[in-house]
């Protein structure tokens, strides 16, 4: 007799856990994504940067030689340091950007 009572309670722990999981429906098409999400970087650092997000509007980023000479207008000589360590992060970040987005829309085919 336990083991009937033992096996209906696993059972039924099983069909608990397995309603309390999230629900699919199958294929469902991907949300819209965000006016402001980016899908594509083009340029590089020299020649300068353009950045479009999905609501078709862009962004142009000084060229590196543009924004380095605005780092020199600081007055301190922290302040042109620290300008241009951003400005240097900024852009190899874009590249970077721009590399993953060239292979995320690559792979999709």
């Amino acid at each position: 007799m336990r083991t009937p009572l033992a096996l209906t309670a696993l059972l039924g722990a099983a069909i608990a856990v397995a309603a309390a999981l999230p629900q699919t429906h199958g294929a469902q098409p991907p949300a819209e994504p965000a006016a402001d999400t980016v899908v594509s970087v083009t340029g590089d650092d020299a020649n300068g940067f353009e950045i479009t997000y999905y609501d078709g509007s862009g962004e142009y980023p000084p060229t590196d030689s543009e924004a380095m000479a605005e780092c020199a207008e600081y007055e301190t000589r922290i302040e042109r340091v620290r300008c241009r360590a951003e400005v240097r992060t900024w852009y190899r970040d874009l590249a970077t950007l721009r590399d993953a987005l060239d292979w995320a829309h690559a792979s999709r085919g």
